[in-house]
């Protein structure tokens, strides 16, 4: 493979790693919050218990966030240096704000919030935990700033083939931006109720009945059953947007080949980009057309459109069956956890081994969307602007493939270790529970 498919694979090896812990922090540092406030007025020593408990699982995704994240980084410069040289006016700025406004946010008061419960007033820790979470929610708004920009530019001019900007906040809130943002927020939020829940019901499994799992899991179920609703909501206002503003991509999502009017849905399909048809297809009719336009009849855009510059249908059409088919199960999880708390019964074994098994099932559905995001804005890099292929550098495909071998072996002996570590941390915590009771 030249270099530029290596480069390719690398950055989504890179990026998919990156992505796991962010997307448990920024979620997981306002469920602390909320914890802190819960003990603050009058809850009871579970509020605090299942706060250290998450606060570990925090540090440890926020450390492999950063340190994830910096090799990202480096990216741009060594594997994508036309992505600087022309949009850097642009990209450059956002990922600064990110930095100055977020990233020393979370360093400066990390700290506190990990080993300050016992040094500090409780305001104090209260107020380190608050300002943590921000910093997360603000990097998201900023890294997320600069993907929707990407997708759907605003906002500048070309000079020179350089990017200039002339009206920032055109280029922050770009068409595509509060709907990504907001999905992305309560992707983050399923994510880790689900990663919370898990936990707890894996350490309901081995015998331990302490208010800190009972109070987690009626919390992470009341979280569940309310967000992933909003979510499919929320994904289906982004769809619309992405029909408006990047209907190539739409066309991809549904694997669409030609324009047309009640257009259906397609459940299942084998996408055949040289025949440009699908085989084996099994489709609703008009059904397509009417979620994306709200009109049976309504015209959707078909692939055809657009001549050779679409982005690899199959990918980005199964990649966003997987996702819609983890939110179904979210929404029906959440369902049914919402009824048990609401009636106060215990907790089915059934529903507790269901838990277990989507303990990462937000990663699962993050992943897939954020393929749908990323090889669905293809061939571009920037639309309309930079295409992909136009950005990469003059490495050597042999230097990269090393690196990226390199990558995937110290990715996986990490992210092993990271879910052996929580697995230790909850047989930990349920061991304590037992020598307490």
């Amino acid at each position: 493979m030249d270099t530029f498919i290596l480069s390719r694979i690398q950055f989504a090896v890179n990026i998919t790693f990156h992505i796991l812990f962010p997307t448990i922090t920024i979620a997981m540092g306002w469920i602390l919050v909320g914890l802190r406030v819960w003990r603050l007025r009058g809850g009871g020593e579970e509020a605090m218990v299942l706060y250290r408990f998450l606060v570990k699982i925090f540090a440890l995704c926020f450390g492999l966030g950063v340190t994830s994240g910096i090799v990202m980084s480096f990216q741009f410069g060594t594997n994508w240096p036309g992505f600087m040289n022309t949009v850097g006016n642009v990209a450059g700025p956002l990922l600064a704000y990110e930095v100055l406004t977020a990233f020393f946010l979370e360093a400066t008061f990390l700290g506190i919030m990990l080993f300050g419960e016992r040094k500090v007033p409780a305001w104090m820790h209260l107020g380190a935990t608050v300002l943590v979470a921000v910093g997360t929610t603000l990097s998201a708004f900023w890294i997320l700033a600069l993907s929707s920009w990407m997708h759907t530019p605003t906002g500048f001019v070309m000079r020179d083939g350089v990017a200039h900007v002339v009206d920032w906040w055109a280029v922050i809130f770009s068409p595509s931006m509060p709907y990504r943002l907001i999905h992305t927020l309560l992707g983050s939020a399923l994510t880790a109720a689900f990663l919370m829940t898990g936990l707890l019901a894996y350490r309901h499994k081995l015998g331990e009945r302490s208010p800190a799992v009972r109070s987690g899991l009626r919390i992470g179920l009341v979280l569940i059953a309310i967000l992933a609703p909003l979510q499919a909501v929320m994904g289906d206002l982004h769809g619309v947007n992405t029909r408006e503003h990047q209907p190539a991509k739409l066309a991809a999502m549904e694997a669409l080949w030609e324009t047309t009017e009640g257009a259906p849905l397609v459940l299942f399909a084998m996408p055949d980009a040289k025949a440009r048809e699908n085989r084996m297809e099994v489709a609703i009719p008009k059904l397509g057309s009417l979620i994306a336009t709200r009109d049976p009849n309504g015209k959707i855009v078909g692939l055809d459109e657009f001549g050779d510059d679409i982005p690899p249908v199959a990918p980005v059409f199964w990649a966003f069956r997987i996702m819609v088919g983890v939110g179904v199960l979210m929404v029906a999880i959440g369902a049914w956890g919402a009824w048990i708390v609401a009636r106060r019964k215990e907790f089915p074994p059934f529903l507790l081994l269901s838990l277990r098994w989507m303990t990462f099932s937000g990663w699962v559905a993050t992943i897939a969307g954020w393929y749908v995001t990323e090889i669905g804005r293809q061939p571009w890099l920037v639309t309309g602007v930079l295409r992909t292929r136009d950005a990469v550098g003059q490495v050597p495909s042999a230097h990269v493939g090393l690196t990226l071998a390199a990558y995937v072996a110290t990715y996986t002996l990490l992210l092993v270790a990271f879910v052996a570590a929580l697995g230790h941390l909850s047989r930990l915590e349920a061991k304590k529970a037992e020598v307490v009771a």
